[in-house]
């Protein structure tokens, strides 16, 4: 599976791929990571929940690292998912901070079916993206996740709503809302 995302912030490139450099941070604004830690020179270990409260973990190699350009990975054997991925930091147009171009690749714990299953249970990979970047695009444009009033516990707060595609109400929900 191959994911693509991009959110344009008000920060340098510099200021941006020095966040990203500093991979303990991740966690902060992407909802599946639990930790990421630097192990040696180059490499990390990750562990990430997944679907069904079940945690994967795995090390990862930096494969390329340009100053304010460029990061980019892969998961050395044995990973629970294996996986690679790219983060881009591009000057954004009239000097107005930079777009950050996220792809990522990786297997799907259960195939087409894990990814199935993990779909209709609310955890739409592209949509966990694009949420991960909005979320990002606040803690380094003010320091912090918004969270609001009706799910102040961050990551915990998926457990009790689950995202779903949008949908029409039903004639029940319909009647709640206007009740």
């Amino acid at each position: 599976m191959e994911l693509t995302s991009t959110t344009t912030v008000t920060t340098p490139p510099e200021e941006v791929y020095a966040f990203w450099r500093q991979l303990d941070r991740l966690p902060t604004f992407m909802a599946h990571l639990e930790e990421v830690r630097a192990t040696e020179a180059g490499r990390s270990h990750w562990k990430a929940s997944a679907p069904f409260g079940w945690d994967v973990e795995w090390d990862a190699e930096t494969t390329d690292d340009v100053a304010a350009q460029r990061i980019a990975w892969r998961s050395v054997d044995g990973a629970d998912v294996p996986n690679s991925g790219e983060v881009r930091f591009v000057p954004a147009p009239g000097g107005r901070g930079t777009e950050v171009h996220v792809t990522l690749t990786y297997e799907l714990p259960g195939g087409a079916l894990g990814k199935a299953v993990a779909k209709y249970f609310g955890e739409e990979p592209s949509q966990q993206l694009d949420d991960d970047l909005r979320r990002f695009k606040q803690v380094i444009e003010t320091g912090e996740v918004i969270r609001s009033d009706g799910a102040p516990w961050g990551k915990r707060a998926r457990e009790e709503f689950p995202q779903h595609p949008a949908r029409p109400l039903s004639d029940e929900e319909r009647k709640e809302v206007l009740a």
